[in-house]
């Protein structure tokens, strides 16, 4: 593997932490980090041709939600995803609006709102991106990303940029075929969602019902959302609140006593290593509890050796 020369590269930082970049506050530094910020992405791609062919690895970040960076960092190259733009245009009683995938499902919520678009109501609780969304199938309140996408717009090392149709990706629950490429060697440009027209006030009220919910049912503060997907006709956070294991802690990492499927960091000296730990004690403790092995909803990213 080839380093990269981050001098001659405008943008791309070296050591940098990725604590902040996450929900959960947590994360060592990248070897490299680039923060994309042009909705084209050619510098990004540019840079991610480069990494490729010098054989680094690459890992993206979109909003943070739903990794897990482990103390000792990632090595290679990390980009995170901030480029935001929407579009859209009429299709009859319907509309077309292709995004960036850095744009977070909170402002893409919010916009639909405003131009009196439904379909993404679910998302104005959810702090993802929508290229995020996209790889992970991401949902909730009875919906997911794959219920309006059309197709996104992703560039390949090997094929380079392609358009995909939503049946490429063999969604399921929080699962995608991209989800499941374990090379990385992809980045997702565009989304786009076919959307139907409906009065804004009925969106605002949907909106404002799941916002409620969420204050209502989840914990406030640093936390990484879900952290394992809810079994076949069942809830994960039932099944660990009903073994008992609210509240919970290792070190400053706890299971919350709001919402059991989720674990907040409760100050500055929590270390991802207490979260992973947390993790495979919850986790060891449902299955011999149910005989039930809960499967991880959250991405752990970085060396965990």
């Amino acid at each position: 593997m080839e380093p990269l020369d981050a001098h001659a590269i405008a943008g791309l930082q070296t050591q940098q932490s990725l604590a902040r970049y996450t929900a959960a506050r947590l994360g060592g530094p990248a070897d490299y980090l680039y923060i994309a910020k042009e909705p084209e992405y050619q510098d990004t791609l540019d840079l991610l041709r480069l990494a490729w062919g010098r054989g680094l690895n690459t890992t993206v970040i979109g909003g943070g939600a739903n990794v897990l960076v482990s103390d000792a960092g990632i090595r290679g190259l990390t980009i995170i995803n901030r480029a935001a733009r929407i579009e859209s245009e009429d299709a009859g009683d319907k509309a077309l609006v292709t995004v960036s995938s850095g744009t977070s499902l909170i402002r893409l919520s919010r916009y639909c709102q405003e131009k009196g678009l439904s379909g993404m109501e679910w998302a104005i609780a959810v702090p993802g991106t929508v290229g995020g969304a996209v790889v992970n199938n991401a949902g909730a309140h009875d919906s997911d990303i794959a219920s309006s996408l059309t197709g996104a717009l992703v560039y390949e090392a090997e094929r380079g940029e392609c358009w995909h149709g939503t049946e490429d990706f063999d969604y399921a629950y929080r699962h995608s075929r991209l989800k499941q490429r374990a090379d990385r060697r992809y980045f997702v440009k565009w989304a786009q969602f076919q959307l139907r027209r409906d009065d804004p006030d009925l969106i605002q009220a949907r909106m404002d019902h799941n916002n409620d919910y969420r204050r209502r049912t989840q914990p406030p503060g640093a936390s990484l959302g879900s952290i394992f997907k809810n079994p076949p006709g069942d809830y994960a956070g039932r099944l660990i609140e009903a073994a008992g294991l609210k509240g919970l802690s290792v070190g400053s990492a706890q299971v919350s006593a709001v919402h059991a499927n989720f674990f907040v960091n409760l100050g500055d000296e929590a270390t991802a290593r207490d979260y992973m730990e947390l993790i495979c004690q919850v986790r060891e403790r449902v299955r011999a509890a149910f005989n039930l092995r809960l499967e991880l909803e959250i991405q752990a990213l970085g060396d965990w050796a």
